[in-house]
C-alpha cells in the first residue's frame, strides 16, 4: 500500500491509499497483524466488517470505546482509522452503522412509529430544519445563502470552507456553518469537544473561531443542548457525512451535496437569491 500526507497549515494527516486507488484510510500502519489484534481483543470484542475498496476491516470494542482497523492485503499489518472515498464521504460511518451502539440515534419531531423522517423513508424538507439549528453565518445578507453541516475536525469540511471562502469575501455568498460531531470514534472525542467550543461562541464569532482553530475553549452551559439539537436535525435529514451542503435553487427546490462539491462554480450558480 502507498502512504501520502495531507497538510492544512501546520496540521497534517497520514493516509494509506487503498489497493484500487479510489479511497484512503486516515491512519498509520501498525506492527500488529489481524490475528494478533483479534487475540489481544479477546475475540468476542471483534466484529468483521464488509470489505471495501480491497480492504477487509475489523470493528474492535474496548469497553465503551471502539475503533475500526483496516487490514492490509497481505494480512501482515492493520491500520486504525477512517476510510474516505475520493468525494470525501466517510465510508467507515456507513460500515459501523449496523453495529449496535456504534452510532448514536436521535430523533427530532414526531414521526409515526418513533422513527425519524430519514429512517421511515419519508421525504424530509431539509432547509426548514437546518434553519432551526445553532449556527454561525458569514457573508453579505443580500447574497445567495448556503448552509453547510460540518464536523470541526473533518478535513473535508475544512477544505469545503476553503473553497467557498473566496465567494464569501467577494460578496457572492452568505454561508451558515452548523457544527456537529461525527468523528469521535476516530479522534477520541475531539470532534465533540470542538463542536461544543464553537457552539459556545456568539453566532457572529463561530465561523471565525473555527477558521482560527479556536476549538478547545471550555464549553458554555448551553452548548451541549445546542449540539444535541444540531445532531438531531442532522439525523432527521439523513446526513451521510460531513460536509453536507444545502441550499434553495433558483426554481425553489432544494439542492444538496454530501461531501465535497465537484464544481464550486456550478454550485454557486444554482443557488437562488
Amino acid at each position: 500500500m502507498r502512504s501520502i500526507a495531507a497538510r492544512n497549515g501546520d496540521q497534517f494527516m497520514i493516509f494509506q491509499i487503498t489497493p484500487d486507488g479510489q479511497a484512503a484510510v486516515s491512519g498509520a500502519l501498525t506492527e500488529l497483524t489481524a490475528a494478533q489484534l483479534t487475540a489481544a481483543a479477546a475475540g468476542g470484542n471483534v466484529t468483521p466488517l464488509p470489505s471495501q475498496h480491497g480492504l477487509d476491516a475489523l470493528f474492535v470494542r474496548s469497553g465503551a470505546q471502539f475503533q475500526v482497523f483496516y487490514i492490509t492485503p497481505d494480512k501482515e499489518r492493520v491500520i486504525p482509522g477512517v476510510l474516505w472515498d475520493s468525494a470525501g464521504k466517510d465510508l467507515t460511518r456507513d460500515e459501523v452503522a449496523n453495529v449496535p451502539g456504534a452510532i448514536p440515534t436521535v430523533t427530532v419531531g414526531d414521526v409515526p412509529g418513533g422513527k425519524t423522517g430519514a429512517e421511515s423513508g419519508a421525504a424530509v424538507a431539509a432547509l426548514p430544519l437546518v434553519q432551526k439549528a445553532s449556527f454561525g453565518t458569514v457573508g453579505s445578507a443580500s447574497a445567495p445563502h448556503l448552509w453547510m453541516v460540518i464536523d470541526p475536525q473533518c478535513i473535508y469540511s475544512v477544505r469545503a470552507y476553503q473553497m467557498l471562502h473566496p465567494f464569501v469575501e467577494a460578496g457572492k455568498l452568505q454561508l451558515s456553518i452548523i457544527p456537529i460531531s461525527v468523528l469521535d470514534y476516530e479522534d477520541n472525542g475531539q470532534s465533540t469537544r470542538s463542536a461544543l467550543a464553537l457552539l459556545s461562541k456568539p453566532p457572529e464569532q463561530l465561523v471565525s473561531a473555527w477558521q482560527a482553530g479556536s476549538v478547545n475553549d471550555p464549553p458554555s452551559p448551553a452548548a451541549a443542548e445546542r449540539l444535541q439539537t444540531n445532531k438531531a436535525i442532522a439525523q432527521a435529514i439523513g446526513l451521510q457525512g460531513t460536509p453536507t451542503l444545502l441550499w434553495k435553487k433558483s426554481d425553489g427546490t432544494e439542492g444538496r451535496t454530501d461531501g465535497l462539491p465537484t464544481s464550486i462554480d456550478a454550485l454557486i450558480a444554482s443557488i437562488g437569491s
